[in-house]
């Protein structure tokens, strides 16, 4: 019998599938077939490569998925790129239209309740966590509704943990307004969560924008009125 089959059954009662022969004594797979074809592996040996034909198929899976998961971002990146290019400036009438939708989804537009009745009061109040929404209303503000800055409030609300000082200069930086306008920081729980909300859920605390103008509010909800 040739030295090299000998190797070769050697090899395959050890449980090597015919690839792997292949490489290590540089014989072709046809050439293995023939040798092999009648003999009888062992058990140990078909475990072997019962259980490295599971991992080949495992690992193939995996690379599998993140080719699709790194093609996913890709096309998603590729996206964003292309849909930033559809709105390169922004109107006064796109911005008229983006501060009403503001409001509409994010303003308070309840009636003040006092003692059963309503109130003829009636602020312009808009809260929300994310920095840019809260610009881009400001920006509606000064710009759309002529708003002057002595008439802009804000408060902000953060959780025990977060720093003061730090969101006091991030807000003013983001929303352009002097650190005197801020009004007290306050640390709320709310009912719902009793505490219990991951520390990390709003980094930036949340900001409240008010201005005190009855006629502005009704401005507003009147736009509203419109768009409905």
């Amino acid at each position: 019998m040739r030295t090299d089959k000998n190797q070769a059954i050697k090899l395959r009662r050890q449980g090597k599938s015919y690839t792997q022969i292949t490489q290590i004594l540089g014989i072709p797979k046809s050439t293995l077939s023939g040798w092999l074809n009648n003999f009888v592996l062992s058990e140990k040996a078909k475990s072997k490569i019962a259980e490295r034909l599971r991992e080949g198929s495992y690992r193939g899976l995996l690379k599998k998925s993140q080719q699709q998961t790194e093609q996913a971002r890709k096309r998603a990146h590729e996206i964003r790129v292309l849909a930033k290019k559809d709105l390169v400036h922004l109107t006064q009438r796109d911005l008229f239209l983006l501060g009403v939708g503001l409001y509409w989804g994010e303003g308070y537009k309840r009636p003040i309740i006092k003692n059963g009745k309503a109130r003829t009061y009636h602020p312009v109040k808009l809260t929300n966590s994310d920095p840019y929404l809260v610009k881009m209303f400001l920006r509606f503000l000064r710009e759309i509704c002529k708003v002057s800055e002595d008439k802009i409030v804000v408060r902000v609300r953060i959780y025990k943990h977060q720093n003061q000082n730090q969101l006091l200069e991030f807000w003013s930086k983001i929303t352009n307004i002097d650190k005197q306008n801020f009004r007290k920081f306050s640390y709320p729980i709310s009912r719902s969560s009793l505490g219990k909300r991951p520390f990390n859920i709003l980094p930036y605390g949340t900001i409240e924008v008010n201005v005190s103008s009855t006629a502005l509010y009704h401005k507003i909800m009147g736009w509203i009125e419109a768009l409905k």
